[in-house]
């Protein structure tokens, strides 16, 4: 079917037509709300797999999915889903699930009953059975007679996402499906993403968590300030932003000579001077590394501490901008 990920490089995002194969095309799209832009200008084409968005709190994650979903419309360019535009084509958006960050169950029933309402909103014949199928496949107990205020997070992702799939969506829309599960339960989220995916399904993910993203998928699309600004495998992402100059704060009580000192060992590109520290910017971190300690003691000065200062998700973004 082609590459679910079409874009034009790995750190540019795609400008080009939909390829065969693409159940998603984005192009030229922005959202406005008054003087607020939410989405500025986004071209992609995802096809079946697994993409994640990833994007800080605020990127514009949420409106894109809405505009996908057809739940808002486009201030500007077109948003097409299965060949159509969902916000006028009801019969399309029978065939999307959206998984919504909003914590939004009855609480005071049961995962069976709330997702068979789901089921005949969705025009299913056999609600309950649908439901039934749905848990199942999120490996939820259909039969648990529980109300839905006893079960943990986890399981309220869970149902969620059979509430999503109960009708057999040919695409799913997650936002941020992982946030606030613990450790193995996002690792058996991840892995129903992945099954969901290798069924067919186009799975589009959102996170803010960049290291999330290497598990939930290679395939990725970067937005920043509502603008996309990279698409492609995340290996090659992770490559670019190991080719940048990486920041470290270093807290010595001679910052002046030990600034010298790395500017002229040549481990740092470029270093800032402050009263108790140095700011160092160095492209290799192995050799920067290597070479403190022995610096510190030639010039008998004393290391406080060492921290890194861009491995944070902002600043990936912040460069991702800065460099367009």
């Amino acid at each position: 079917m082609g590459d679910p990920l079409e874009s034009a490089s790995p750190a540019e995002p795609s400008s080009a037509g939909a390829a065969p194969g693409a159940l998603i095309e984005v192009a030229g799209v922005s959202k406005t709300f008054g003087d607020i832009v939410a989405v500025s200008d986004v071209t992609f084409s995802v096809g079946p797999g697994v993409t994640a968005l990833l994007g800080p709190n605020g990127a514009g994650k949420s409106t894109l999915f809405r505009m996908l979903c057809g739940l808002t419309a486009p201030t500007a360019g077109t948003v097409r889903v299965l060949g159509a535009d969902a916000r006028h084509d009801r019969e399309v958006r029978g065939r999307i699930g959206l998984v919504p960050q909003q914590d939004a169950l009855f609480d005071r029933i049961g995962a069976l009953e709330f997702v068979a309402i789901a089921a005949v909103t969705e025009g299913m014949a056999d609600g309950p059975g649908a439901a039934r199928r749905a848990l199942e496949l999120v490996q939820l107990d259909p039969d648990d007679q529980r109300t839905l205020s006893s079960y943990s997070k986890g399981m309220r992702q869970r149902v969620k996402v059979a509430a999503a799939v109960v009708h057999d969506p040919e695409v799913l829309i997650l936002d941020e499906p992982l946030a606030g599960l613990d450790p193995v339960q996002r690792r058996r989220m991840i892995e129903l993403l992945h099954g969901l995916g290798e069924e067919g399904r186009c799975v589009m993910v959102s996170s803010h968590v960049l290291e999330e993203v290497s598990r939930i998928g290679s395939r990725i699309l970067v937005i920043a300030q509502g603008r996309l600004v990279a698409a492609g495998d995340y290996r090659d992402l992770r490559e670019l932003m190991d080719d940048r100059p990486h920041r470290f704060q270093v807290k010595v009580n001679r910052p002046r000579s030990f600034a010298a000192a790395l500017v002229e060992s040549g481990a740092a590109v470029g270093v800032s001077v402050g009263p108790d520290s140095v700011m160092i910017d160095t492209r290799d971190v192995g050799r920067l590394s290597c070479e403190l300690a022995p610096l510190a003691r030639r010039l008998e000065a004393r290391l406080n501490r060492i921290a890194p200062l861009d491995d944070d998700l902002e600043s990936v973004f912040r460069y991702l901008v800065e460099r367009r």
